[in-house]
This record gives structure tokens, C-alpha cells and sequence, in this order.
């Protein structure tokens, strides 16, 4: 076997093995859910390269940095939760690290600084949630060689960015279909931001379901801001004001029917009986609301664990399959939508 030259790390002696980084990891720290096999071959470079001996507490651990940027949210924190659990079945270490919101102008100085102090710390990948990456970010991460994948990116305009989401567009159009097979007709999209992927995804699936079933849909029948509770209280607002307003409401994540509803009760309207309200995530306040929220549930956890897995695979200098991940989607009814009410015949 050819002797590793220079400084030897846990990816080189997995790149000689043929293993990923987070497997000698776990032959170093003694963990059993290593076949045998692939025990021996690690802990024979290991010993061939010297690198056995040392105490556990100096040996190398993985660490990746995870941020989110803005308020921690019901979504960001299912999403959190399984890169923590897939971190913690890797044997790696996962950082809540904070990130500078973008500034107009952006500055250059505050990207190399960012990635400066990540490299400085000895991160190994990064996993942003949600995150909206300039130019400088990725022209900085690349520089350092720090790998990337980010989770609902916000921007559609980074094709190489390597990232993990779900099937927005058919939740959106399996959303609207449900609403429409309930004889709803008067059907509004009450989202998240413009620029969004996924927002935009959902919201073509919307579209793409209402003009399937020959429905317009008026301009004022689709308002987008953010996908915050706040955000559905003024929305729902705007939309319940309306001269014709909308019998069914598909809201672009939970916490914006959250707050769809409760504009819905400031007006004397009931869910379902006067208004059909459906969300998207099923985050664990679909079933803390009341009536109990149908909505789009999104693999979450999955997602982030899928993104965890994906940054090790980088950080190991592996390839990945697909720049873009997306996971399945699935509508869960529940108490929060019904039949069009029909005004009787006199």
C-alpha cells in the first residue's frame, strides 16, 4: 500500500480506504455499526499511516457549520432537528452558527471575514437553511474549499449550488386540486416571497391546477410577502376585504394559515364552514391549531438529513448524484378544510 505523504487526515485515510469520513470517524471513536470488514481495512491504514495511538480526545472530529438567516421558525427547526440526528448517527459535530443578513451594497469584506472565521474553526462543510447566498459568499466558500449545500435555497438564480427541498410544485397543485374537489372555485395563493424557489414552485402548481380545471384567478387573488404568521394575518386581511372575496385560501406554510385564521376569526368567519384553509410543511402547530390545519407535508427532518449526509459526501471529496435534491410531498387532511357551502334552494 503507496504511504500517504503530508499531513494525514481522517479524508485522506478514507479516500485510501474507499469509505466515507464519517465511517472512520466512527472505527476511531469505537463505535459498533461498522462491519467488520471495513473496520479491519480503516484500522490498517490507520496503523500504517500512524495515525492510531492517539487519546480520543485529540482525535480529528468532523464539524459543519449550520445557519439560517432571520427568525428562527416551525419549519427551521424540523429542518434543524434532523441535521442534528443525522449528525448524531455520523458521529459528526453540527454548529448553529449565526449569518450576516445581505446588506445593499453587499459587501465583499464581510463574505471573506464570514468564511475566514469558518475555515479558522476547523468547519468541514456548511448547510444553510433557507439562505439567500450572494456571489462573494460562493466565490469565498469556494476559495477555501468549503463545500456547500443549502435547504430551500431563496434565490433560483444559482443553479450550481448544490441543494435539498421537496416537491413544491406538486404540493401546490395537490393543495389546489383538494380545494377544488371540495367545489371551491374562488380559490386565492397567500405565499411566501417572490424570489423564493420554492414559493415559486408552489405557487405555478397553484396556477397550474386552477387553469387545468378552467378557473381564473384573479390578480388580487395572489398576495405574497413572507412566510411568517404576521404575514398571514396582513395577508389574510387583504384577502378577506376583498368585494369577492376567496371561499378557500392555500397558504404558502403553516405558519401563514396560522395567521390566515386568526384574520379569519377577527372577521366573524368560521374554518371550514365559511372559509377552507390549507397550509404547507405540517410542522407540529398543524396539529396545535384549531381546527387542526390540512396542509402539504414536507419530509422536514429528511431534508435535513439529506443535506448532512450530502456535506459529508463533499467534504470527503465524493461526488453527489444530482445538484438538486427533492423529496416527496404528501396532502394530509385534516379538520381545517370542507364541502363549499351550497345556499339552499328556496
Amino acid at each position: 500500500m503507496p504511504r500517504l505523504t503530508g499531513r494525514v487526515t481522517l479524508a485522506t485515510v478514507a479516500a485510501t480506504a474507499g469509505v466515507s469520513v464519517a465511517t472512520v470517524s466512527k472505527v476511531l471513536n469505537g463505535r459498533s455499526d461498522v462491519s467488520e470488514s471495513t473496520r479491519a481495512r480503516v484500522q490498517e491504514i490507520l496503523r500504517e499511516h500512524e495515525y492510531v495511538g492517539r487519546r480520543p480526545e485529540q482525535v480529528e472530529r468532523i464539524t459543519v457549520e449550520l445557519f439560517y438567516q432571520g427568525f428562527l421558525n416551525s419549519y427551521s427547526v424540523e429542518v434543524i432537528q434532523g441535521v442534528v440526528e443525522a449528525g448524531q448517527a455520523a458521529d459528526v459535530d453540527v454548529v448553529l452558527g449565526s449569518r450576516p443578513l445581505p446588506t445593499a451594497p453587499r459587501s465583499t469584506g464581510r463574505a471573506a471575514q464570514w468564511i475566514r472565521e469558518l475555515t479558522a474553526t476547523g468547519r468541514r462543510a456548511v448547510i444553510g437553511i433557507t439562505s439567500e447566498l450572494t456571489d462573494a459568499d460562493l466565490a469565498a466558500l469556494s476559495r477555501a474549499r468549503l463545500p456547500l449545500v443549502v435547504v430551500d435555497p431563496i434565490s433560483i438564480a444559482q443553479p450550481d449550488v448544490i441543494s435539498v427541498g421537496s416537491t413544491n410544485f406538486a404540493g401546490g397543485m395537490a393543495a389546489t386540486q383538494h380545494l377544488l374537489s371540495l367545489g371551491h372555485r374562488r380559490i386565492a395563493y397567500l405565499g411566501g416571497p417572490p424570489s423564493s424557489g420554492c414559493n415559486q414552485a408552489r405557487l405555478n402548481g397553484f396556477r397550474g391546477a386552477m387553469e387545468a380545471a378552467g378557473v381564473a384567478v384573479p390578480k388580487e387573488y395572489v398576495w405574497l410577502r413572507e412566510f411568517l404568521y404576521d404575514d398571514g394575518l396582513a395577508g389574510g386581511a387583504a384577502l378577506l376585504d376583498l368585494p369577492e372575496p376567496p371561499t378557500a385560501i392555500f397558504a404558502g406554510s403553516d405558519e401563514t394559515a396560522l395567521g390566515l385564521m386568526e384574520a379569519a376569526r377577527a372577521r366573524g368567519l368560521r374554518v371550514p364552514e365559511d372559509l377552507s384553509v390549507i397550509g404547507f410543511d405540517d410542522t407540529q402547530v398543524a396539529r396545535l391549531a384549531s381546527p387542526q390545519l390540512t396542509t402539504i407535508r414536507q419530509p422536514l427532518r429528511d431534508m435535513g438529513a439529506v443535506a448532512l449526509r450530502t456535506a459529508l459526501q463533499l467534504a470527503a471529496g465524493e461526488k453527489v448524484d444530482s445538484h438538486h435534491v427533492e423529496l416527496a410531498t404528501r396532502l394530509i387532511v385534516r379538520d381545517s378544510t370542507a364541502e363549499l357551502a351550497r345556499v339552499p334552494v328556496s
